[in-house]
This record gives C-alpha cells, sequence and structure tokens, in this order.
C-alpha cells in the first residue's frame, strides 16, 4: 500500500516520520528526499525546464537553477537532450562551484526528466585495471568446486576491491529469511558467518529495489534527507525507484546504526531473474564507493552470479542423473510375470537408496513390508489412510510432517519428515520414506522476535545483533526439487508398469476365453456336420427309394410324380452335402450349389442334357436356407421344360444367375415349342409361387419364339445371410470355378 505524503523539511523527515506498523507497507521507493552527497535534477520532459531538485543547488552547482533550461545548467545542446535513440548523459562532467566534478546520470520517470548528479573522484580505475580484475575473478569462481566456495571468494574479493571493513554474501532461504554464507572482514566488526536472519530484515518491497537496483550505497548513515523541493511543485509521491541517490528508509538507517556500521554498499546477486542474495559491505567510518568502483562491483557481481548458477546447475545434474539411473535400475529389473506389489517389495534396498531416509515402507492393503526406523504399523496404516484422503498428484512431501499432520508430533525420532507416493491400485497401494527428526541450533543475528514494536505499534528496529542461539525440533532434512520430482516420475513409471501388468493379465484371460470359444465352435462345427451328414444320407436314402418306386410303377403320371419327387429331394441332398463338405456352415455360394444341381438333374435327366445346357452364374454367398428355396425352384423350371418344351427329350437349354443393383435375376430359358406351363396350376407351379413369394420375389415368363423364358427376381435383402453366419469376404476369396 502506498501512502501519499507532502514535502516536509529537513528538520521533519525523522524517523518518527517514516516509521509504520507493517515494514512491507513502507513506500521506501517514494520517500520524498536523497541523500545529500549527490544532486537532483527534475525537469518536465515537454519543455525540458527545471520545475524542482534536491540537495544544495545553490551552493554546489547554481545559484539560479529552478525555471532553467537544462541544457542550460548541463551546458550541452538542447538536440543533446532531444536525441531519443542517444538519452545517456554518462559520458558528461559537470564543473561544480565548490571544485567539483559531477557525473551525469539521466532517467526518464513518467512527465519528468530525473538528473543525477554525483561528485567524481579525481582518481578512477582505469579501464584495463577493471577488465583485468574482472579475469582474475572469473578463474578464481571458475575453481571454486562448489556455491560455498563461491561465496567465500566472492567475499575475500569484494573487500578488498571495495576497502570496506566487513563483506557478507547473503543468500535469501526458500522461506524468506536470510544466511550468511561467505565472509571476509577485519577487526572492526565481528563475524556474522552462517548467522540467520529474519524474512522482516529485508521486506518485500526492498527486495523488489534490490532486484531493480542492483547497486545500492550509503556513504555515511548519518546524513540528513535532502527533500524534493519546492513545494508547491507538487513532487511529493514521486516515485525514485531508479535513483542511485534515493535516500533510505529512517528504519533502515537505525537498523544500520544499532549493527555499528556507518556507511554500507549493496551489490545484487540475481540468478535467472530471481534475486539470489546479496553482497552486503559494511565499513565502520563514512565511505564512499566511487563510480568506477560501483560500475566494476556490478559486472563482477554479475560474474559471481553466473559462476552460482553453473555450480547450481551442475549439482542439479548430478542428482537427476543419480536419481534417474538409480530408478531405471530398479524399475529395468522387475520381473513382468509378477504384480507390481510383488516387485516392489522384492527390490525395497534399492528403492530405499533412491531418496536418503531413515525408514522405508511399502503398504499394500493390509500389508505393511518396512525397514529402518519408522513408526509402529497401526500408526503407518492411520498414516496411509490419510494420505490417501489428502494427496494431491499423488506426491506428498514434508520436512515438518507434524504440520501437515498433528499426530506425527508424538513420534518426530521415529519419522518427522516424510515423502510417499500414493499408487491408485486395485489394492491401494503406498510408498513412504521417512526421515527422523533432526535437532537444529541457528544462530541468528539478534533475537529475531523480540522487540519489533512498541506499545503504540509503531515498528522499531531490534537494538542487538548479538547471537541468539534458537533450538528447532520436528524437522528433518529438506526434500529436494529433484527428489520430488523424481518421485513424481517414478510413480508415472509404476502406474504403467502396473497397467502394463494388468493388460498383460487381461489378455491371458482373453486368450483362454476365445480358446475354450474356439473349441465350443469347432465342437459345435463338428455336431453340425454329423447331423447334415446323416440328413444327406437320409435324404439320398429317400430319393433312392423315390427313383426304385418310379421304376417299378405302372401308371404313367404316378412315374412321372415319383420322379419329380426325387429330383427334389435330391436338390435338397445336394445342398446338405455341400454344407456337410464346406468350411462355413450356414450359408453357401449360390452359383457353385446351382452348377451342382444342375450337373445332378442332367444326370438323371440323361448324359445328353449335358451337351445341351449352357449356364453363366456368378457367385453369391447366401444362407442355406434361402438356398434351397432357389434350388427346388430352379429344379421344378428345369423339369418343367424336359417335360413341355422338349417332351422328355434333350434340348437346349440356358440358366443364367446375375446381380443388378440390389437385386439377383435367377433366369432359365428354353427353345422348345410347347409351353402349357404358362397355364400351370399343378403342385410344381403352385410350390414355386409359394416360395418364391416367401421371399419376396416375382416369377414372370415370356415367349420367346421358339422357347420360354422364365426369370425369378429376388431381392438381395431377403437372402444375403448375417454377418453373424458368414465372413462375406472370406467365403469370396476361394478362386472361382469354371461355367461349361
Amino acid at each position: 500500500m502506498t501512502r501519499q505524503r507532502t514535502a516536509v523539511s529537513e528538520t521533519e523527515y525523522s524517523l518518527e516520520h517514516a516509521v509504520t506498523t507493517s515494514c512491507d507497507r513502507e513506500p521506501i521507493h517514494r520517500p520524498d528526499a536523497i541523500q545529500p552527497y549527490g544532486l537532483l535534477l527534475i525537469a518536465d520532459s515537454t519543455t525540458f525546464k527545471i520545475v524542482g531538485g534536491a540537495g544544495d543547488i545553490e551552493t554546489r552547482l547554481a545559484p539560479e537553477w529552478l525555471g532553467c533550461s537544462l541544457a542550460k545548467i548541463l551546458a550541452v545542446s538542447s538536440a543533446r537532450l532531444h536525441d531519443e535513440k542517444h538519452l545517456s548523459l554518462s559520458d558528461l562532467r559537470i564543473p561544480g562551484l565548490k571544485g567539483e566534478t559531477f557525473s551525469v546520470l539521466r532517467r526518464n520517470q513518467d512527465a519528468h526528466i530525473l538528473i543525477e548528479l554525483e561528485p567524481v573522484e579525481p582518481h578512477n580505475l582505469l579501464t584495463w585495471d577493471i577488465f583485468g580484475e574482472i579475469d582474475r575473478t572469473a578463474d578464481r569462481f571458475e575453481r571454486c568446486p562448489d556455491t560455498a566456495s563461491v561465496c567465500r571468494q566472492g567475499a575475500a574479493i569484494f573487500q578488498r576491491f571495495t576497502g570496506f571493513d566487513r563483506v557478507l554474501v547473503y543468500r535469501f532461504m526458500e522461506d524468506g529469511t536470510g544466511r550468511v554464507v561467505g565472509e571476509s572482514r577485519n577487526d572492526a566488526f565481528p563475524s556474522l558467518m552462517n548467522h540467520h536472519f529474519p524474512a522482516s530484515d529485508i521486506p518485500a518491497q526492498a527486495r523488489a529495489l534490490y532486484l531493480r537496483n542492483r547497486i545500492r550505497v550509503i556513504p555515511d548513515i548519518t546524513y540528513e534527507a535532502a527533500p524534493l523541493r519546492p513545494a508547491k511543485a507538487g513532487l511529493a509521491g514521486l516515485n525514485l525507484s531508479d535513483v542511485q541517490l534515493r535516500s533510505v528508509s529512517p528504519i533502515h538507517l537505525q537498523y544500520m546504526a544499532n549493527m555499528g556500521v556507518r556507511a554500507s554498499a549493496s551489490v545484487s546477486l540475481v540468478v535467472d531473474g530471481v534475486l539470489w542474495g546479496l553482497i552486503a559491505c559494511h565499513n565502520a567510518t563514512p565511505r564512499r564507493l566511487p563510480e568506477d568502483v560501483r560500475a566494476a562491483c556490478r559486472t563482477l557481481a554479475g560474474v559471481m552470479s553466473r559462476q552460482l548458477r553453473n555450480k547450481e546447475e551442475l549439482v542439479t545434474y548430478q542428482e537427476r542423473l543419480r536419481l534417474r539411473n538409480s530408478m531405471e535400475f530398479v524399475t529395468s529389473h522387475f520381473d513382468a510375470r509378477l504384480p507390481i506389489e510383488s516387485n516392489l517389495r522384492s527390490f525395497m534396498n534399492e528403492l530405499q537408496s533412491l531418496f536418503p531416509c531413515n525408514g522405508f515402507a511399502v503398504i499394500s492393503g493390509e500389508t505393511i513390508t518396512g525397514s529402518g526406523v519408522l513408526p509402529d504399523n497401526t500408526t503407518l496404516h492411520r498414516l496411509h489412510d490419510w494420505l490417501r484422503m489428502g494427496t494431491s498428484g499423488g506426491v506428498f512431501t514434508s520436512a515438518v510432517l507434524e504440520k501437515d499432520y498433528p499426530p506425527a508430533a508424538e513420534w518426530p525420532e521415529r519419522s518427522a519428515g516424510l515423502l510417499a507416493i500414493t499408487l491408485p491400485f486395485r489394492t491401494p497401494t503406498c510408498l513412504i520414506w521417512s526421515r527422523v527428526e533432526i535437532i537444529q541450533t541457528i544462530e541468528w543475528a539478534g533475537n529475531p522476535h523480540k522487540g519489533s514494536a512498541e506499545d503504540n505499534g509503531v515498528l522499531r528496529p531490534r537494538t542487538s545483533f548479538r547471537t541468539w542461539e534458537q533450538t528447532i525440533r520436528g524437522h528433518s532434512l529438506r526434500w529436494t526439487a529433484e527428489q520430488k520430482q523424481a518421485a513424481r516420475r517414478l510413480r508415472r513409471v509404476l502406474i504403467a508398469d502396473y497397467q502394463t501388468h494388468q493388460l498383460r493379465e487381461l489378455n491371458a484371460t482373453l486368450a483362454a476365453t476365445l480358446e475354450e470359444r474356439e473349441n465350443l465352435l469347432q465342437q459345435k462345427d463338428f455336431l453340425i456336420r454329423e447331423v447334415n451328414h446323416r440328413v444327406q444320407n437320409s435324404l439320398q436314402m429317400v430319393a433312392s427309394f423315390l427313383k426304385l418306386q418310379a421304376h417299378s410303377a405302372s401308371h404313367g403320371d404316378t412315374t412321372i410324380a415319383l420322379t419329380e419327387a426325387q429330383h427334389r429331394v435330391a436338390a435338397i441332398g445336394l445342398l446338405h452335402r455341400r454344407l456337410y463338405r464346406d468350411e462355413h456352415l450356414g450359408v453357401v455360394d449360390l452359383g457353385r450349389y446351382l452348377e451342382e444341381l444342375m450337373e445332378e438333374l442332367c444326370s438323371s435327366l440323361g448324359e445328353e442334357w449335358h451337351t445341351q445346357l449352357h449356364l453363366s452364374l456368378i457367385p453369391v454367398v447366401i444362407s442355406a436356407d434361402r438356398a434351397i428355396n432357389i434350388g427346388l425352384v430352379l429344379t421344378e423350371l428345369i423339369i418343367n421344360a424336359s417335360k413341355y418344351a422338349y417332351d422328355g427329350k434333350a434340348g437346349p437349354l440356358y440358366v443364367g444367375l446375375s446381380q443388378t443393383r440390389d437385386r439377383l435375376i435367377l433366369t432359365v430359358s428354353d427353345q422348345g415349342e410347347a409351353t402349357p406351363q404358362l397355364k400351370g396350376t399343378g403342385f410344381g407351379t403352385r410350390m414355386m409361387t409359394a416360395v418364391v413369394s416367401s421371399l419376396s420375389g416375382t416369377l414372370t415368363y415370356t415367349t420367346l419364339n421358339p422357347g420360354l423364358e422364365a426369370v425369378v427376381t429376388l431381392p438381395l435383402e431377403s437372402i444375403h445371410p448375417k454377418e453373424s453366419e458368414v465372413d462375406t469376404e472370406a467365403a469370396l476369396s476361394r478362386s472361382p470355378y469354371p461355367y461349361p
């Protein structure tokens, strides 16, 4: 929250004016004042007229400055100020009234142009000196084996380079607190190495400014702030975030004074855009940090930040590689024939070593298999139930288990930290890596909980930074981000293995079921073939009896009737013989069936009919019962042609089977003279009419002069077999048969 406030005089800008009830709410980026070692000019961005400033401008730069042209005060051309491609004025050096020479920094701020003027030291570092130092520093950092060594080297390098009494490398921890991880000092200050600082010492808005301004200098904490003026210019609340001379929070100045620090400098360590830490420089006496040294420090901090990132990435890479190799070794040696639960128990030792821990357990249903230091089985079952109910994503990690699971406060010596993987198997399964409590003693730079506010709620910095020890209980070693990521990956692998095993079992069951079904089908086929065979034999026997009876009959009409009956029975018997031989029970190829039927009819009528018969039949797969009906109709038409067209003698006879769109056409034609069948009312005619009608077809006759053509038209829907009866494509894939 930002507070608006009016400009105040130097005497009014005090600690009492600045403190708030919360450090996080103090508007430190809008102090309305600067440190007095430099000057600040504020010009209108449109007219380039100076509308305000801060510092002793009249005495050190120009007696008359307010309202003047910025170009005039800086002694540069207006074109230079208006050049948007070259906004920087860092090459300028402005002479002052007291023999000073000022460097110039330009910053555009909304509707204003901010010009910072800072005295330049007479002796600057030479460019090659700076580059030589950077090169040597980079070489030292390269040789450091880890981040701790980089921090120690960094502290020593920055102390030598800046000349400050004490230089600390301060790292921000995950919880916002800070810890000194590197230090170089003389006897002016005590050591703060490994000391912790509460998060409130550097609040959120201060960290944001450290990320924005990579270097910050306070030459003397006892300065009196130079406010923005004049008050009537309306500059109160101006954002000075990017201004190097920006005045520091009085709370921070009091904080530094309580530490015994008179001058300080802070250089940001930024890794991948995140504020990793700070290089904090302290001096017991006032000390300036010249512009050239600040520039070198900013560059050296960048070199150090890159080395910190490289060392951390190396550690991360090595840990990830170890975890991946260990995980692949375990999972690749699982026995695919065994359930996943059995494999987990078989590789207990390997799984336990995957994540460093004090105890490991596999919980599957009511069974617990564990090793190392663990809570008792009853406690583990309760913990498993809690994990199943509350684990998000199937992986749970905690270094303070009692915070997430309060019952754990009763047994920290058995388990204070936990990494658990819950697996959604048919039998609920959980893997648990447990770490026991590590009692830690943390050294704080002063009591972080003492004296933070007065009775009226006004915040005060703590006055003592003497080592204050705190004992931490109920904590275990933290689980690293790489370990958490590896746990999620292991969970995915185990679930995939479980699904593969389930699929393998399902496939085995399915194969057994299919094999049993195939055996049943074979038994059914055998029985059907046996029935067809017996029916065929019976029909053949009936046909033989009819033939014998026809030969012994004395009356002509009786002989004819018995012969026709024999032919009809033979047509049905032929179909059963085909069913007995065919691979597909219940269906037949109508073309083949009619061809064989005509062969038998010709043999029965007389061998001379073979030379008079002409067939044109297409292959059509139909159901057996439809084929019987069509065979009976064809048999009746052939008998009629033999009887009426040729008076029992052989004559030209044409039989055709074709398909037109969705209809099947059976054609029988002769070249005889007599055609009494057109008006027939006998049994054969009535039978044909009934059969054709049952198939939703039509029977028509056409006189050919000479001869007669009978056409049976049938819709394919009424004669095609169902999909369950035959694989039509398989039936038609057999080689076609020749037609005469």
